[in-house]
């Protein structure tokens, strides 16, 4: 169980704050809520029942900074995530995207970066659906990375580059 002011990762909607535990009525019900604040989005307020395995299945308590220098480290051997086929692509990308699996997550990207390189190169443009799975995946990583490591959004692709020793994380083949 979580607690109040607890920092976790709640599903697409990325790091939340737990600002509150409380009790409202829900269809003819009181229940017990988790009160959710988004840190990129102070403007939203999420209500997740603490009795709801399938709601609570998408809350996690953030990696560690420990994790996060681990994954990183480890992006030079994630394996690309790359399906030919659009229609199929979409649907495990779709899939990526719920499940918030890191490993998956940078497979993904560094799929679809290979692919945009690879598309450029024959002066052509990465689809417009590969474009939004790239950018939702950079989100969800990123964001957790950010929090946990306490850096800027710009200084995180630097701090990367530099763990991973000069772009290995690109040298895998599609």
């Amino acid at each position: 169980m979580f607690q109040i002011n607890d920092t976790v990762v709640y599903g697409l909607h990325g790091v939340c704050k737990i600002g509150d535990i409380v009790m409202k009525e829900f269809m003819g019900t009181e229940k017990e809520f988790y009160v959710l604040k988004p840190v990129s989005d102070s403007a939203t307020t999420l209500y997740v029942s603490t009795h709801n395995e399938q709601l609570l299945g998408k809350m996690r308590k953030l990696l560690s900074e420990q994790e996060v220098h681990h994954l990183i480290e480890s992006m030079p051997q994630k394996q690309a995530i790359w399906v030919e086929n659009e229609n199929e692509r979409k649907e495990q990308y779709k899939k990526i995207i719920a499940g918030g699996n890191h490993g998956e997550l940078i497979g993904m990207i560094k799929a679809i970066y290979l692919q945009k390189q690879k598309r450029e190169a024959d002066g052509k443009h990465l689809y417009i659906s590969d474009e939004r799975f790239f950018k939702e995946a950079e989100r969800i990583l990123y964001e957790e990375f950010q929090y946990v490591l306490n850096i800027k959004k710009e200084d995180l692709l630097p701090l990367i580059f530099s763990k991973i020793e000069n772009g290995r994380f690109l040298n895998n083949k599609l």
